[in-house]
C-alpha cells in the first residue's frame, strides 16, 4: 500500500515537470521541443509571456546582461527586441503569428544563431488544462553552418529549457528562479 501511495504521488508530480528534447538534428537544422504544465490559466500565462519577458528571461542570455531591456510587441510583425546601452539594439525575432491566450509564433535566430546563415521558428502553444495551462514550446532551426547545425541542438535545448523553467516559476511564484535551483 505504501508503494502504491508513493507511486500515485510521484505520478501526480510528473505533469508539472518540463520535458525537453532535441526532437531531430541534422547538418541542415534541428528541432527542440519542450512541454510543461503551468499552474495558471492561459490568459495569465500569455500575458506574462508577452508583456513580462524582462521579468523571467535570464539576463545571462542577453547581449546587454539585463533582461529588462527585452520586449515583445504583441502584434504581427512585432519585435522581440533588446535595447543595448549607448543607443544600440538587437532584433532577436519577429512575431509572425499571434493568437492571444493560445499561440505566439516568432521567426529569427536566437543568440549566436543570428550570426550564421540560419533562421528559426519559435512557437509557444498554450493549451487549457482544467485550471492550468500546458505550454508546448517548439524551436525549429534550419540553414547552413560549416560543419553542420547539429552541434547547436543540445546547447539551444539547454538554454530554452532554462527559459521555460524560469517562465513557469515566474508565473507560478512571481520569482523566475525555481526554489530547487536556489543556493542555500
Amino acid at each position: 500500500m505504501r508503494h502504491l501511495v508513493l507511486l500515485v504521488f510521484l505520478f501526480s508530480l510528473t505533469p508539472l515537470a518540463s520535458r525537453a528534447e532535441v526532437a531531430d538534428s541534422a547538418a541542415n537544422g534541428f528541432t527542440v521541443k519542450i512541454a510543461t504544465v503551468i499552474r495558471a490559466r492561459p490568459e495569465e500565462v500569455y500575458d506574462r509571456l508577452v508583456h513580462n519577458v524582462g521579468d523571467w528571461w535570464s539576463p545571462d542570455h542577453t547581449y546587454s546582461n539585463d533582461s529588462h531591456n527585452l520586449s515583445i510587441e504583441d502584434k504581427v510583425l512585432g519585435c522581440f527586441c533588446e535595447k543595448i546601452p549607448g543607443g544600440g539594439g538587437v532584433r532577436h525575432m519577429q512575431v509572425i503569428m499571434l493568437m492571444p491566450n493560445k499561440m505566439l509564433v516568432m521567426s529569427g535566430g536566437l543568440g549566436p544563431l543570428q550570426k550564421f546563415a540560419t533562421t528559426g521558428t519559435l512557437t509557444f502553444a498554450l493549451l487549457p488544462l482544467h485550471n492550468d495551462t500546458r505550454l508546448e514550446v517548439t524551436y525549429a532551426v534550419g540553414g547552413y553552418l560549416n560543419g553542420g547545425l547539429a552541434i547547436w541542438a543540445d546547447p539551444v535545448d539547454k538554454v530554452l529549457t532554462e527559459q521555460v523553467t524560469r517562465f513557469r516559476s515566474y508565473v507560478e511564484t512571481g520569482n523566475p528562479v525555481p526554489a530547487a535551483a536556489k543556493q542555500p
